[in-house]
């Protein structure tokens, strides 16, 4: 049985340790995380990025985390920033890497815009990610609102969703979508530091365990 440890680095970064094996999730290094998460990261054996947006495609923290032989999984988009080969995957699509299985989702705006008619994260922009192991499935949102795909991303073992607002889901919308979903634990990401409050009081009842985690800290499966 493979240990599964996953640990927040602050805003919708986070490091997912499959026994020796290190997955980063939109890796992003501002100067207040290095602050609050000032150590050096391990070397990684896979990186997601979820969309081209600056906090989330971010080529010095990955640069910093990035052997040769490193896989970086990224939508086309991301090319104007990351000049090296790296691979892409469709909603749908699945890659397998040794014992690990990534696949991409949907992840998009339907109710947040930047002008009228003008999403955020447009359908087809970005994606979120399914991560497989060990017959766990960790669940990576994105920047997204709720959408229709959401019905069928479970059953999983953690969801770890975006609820800040302005750009993604707030705590009422990360509730729906924990509804919608089901998973056995869910964490919030991209919070804006906002209090996450009304997002455990919203799942109260069901299934689904509330896990906050402070930057840096971690939860194993």
């Amino acid at each position: 049985m493979l240990t599964i440890v996953i640990r927040w680095l602050g805003h919708a970064s986070f490091q997912i340790k499959i026994d020796e094996k290190i997955i980063y999730l939109d890796l992003y290094r501002s100067k207040q995380l290095r602050e609050r998460v000032p150590e050096d990261l391990e070397p990684a054996f896979i990186v997601l990025v979820t969309h081209a947006h600056n906090d989330h495609c971010f080529p010095e923290a990955i640069n910093e985390v990035r052997k040769e032989d490193t896989k970086v999984i990224a939508p086309a988009t991301c090319g104007e920033k990351l000049d090296y080969e790296f691979l892409s995957l469709q909603p749908g699509e699945k890659m397998h890497i040794e014992e690990i299985t990534i696949e991409a989702v949907h992840a998009y705006n339907v109710k947040r815009f930047r002008s009228p008619g003008k999403p955020y994260h447009p359908k087809g922009y970005g994606v979120g990610y399914l991560v497989k192991a060990d017959g766990k499935t960790i669940y990576f949102a994105g920047d997204t609102d709720v959408i229709p795909e959401m019905n069928e991303i479970g059953p999983v073992d953690v969801a770890l969703l975006p609820c800040g607002d302005t750009y993604t889901m707030d705590n009422k919308d990360a509730t729906e979508a924990t509804k919608i979903i089901k998973p056995k634990v869910v964490i919030p990401m991209h919070t804006w530091d906002k209090s996450t409050d009304d997002f455990k009081r919203g799942i109260e009842g069901t299934k689904t365990k509330f896990v906050s985690l402070k930057e840096g800290e971690s939860y194993t499966i």
